[in-house]
């Protein structure tokens, strides 16, 4: 067997590089406010995990939303950021 066809077939698919979706505390929005745009921007968040991640803003300045394929995290980034909350993206090393 040559060397080329051991090198196709060790060949490892890589993954889409993730992103996190960050939440930034602000002093504007009311804290149901958050939790319920939060709830209808990422279908995957429950409300007891949606109150987490306000709370933990809240309480440290910023908190991790969810980490996903990039695509997904600058809609859901963009999408926050439409109804007024501050929100980034960085990647998920």
């Amino acid at each position: 067997m040559s060397v080329e066809t051991l090198e196709k077939r060790s060949t490892v698919r890589k993954h889409a590089p993730r992103y996190r979706v960050l939440l930034h505390n602000d002093d504007f929005n009311s804290m149901e406010y958050v939790v319920q745009t939060l709830v209808q921007t990422v279908p995957a968040l429950t409300q007891p995990q949606a109150v987490s991640i306000m709370m933990e803003a809240h309480t440290n300045g910023k908190a991790l939303v969810i980490t996903c394929a990039q695509e997904h995290a600058e809609f859901y980034c963009e999408t926050l950021r439409n109804h007024g909350l501050s929100s980034s993206i960085e990647p998920d090393d």
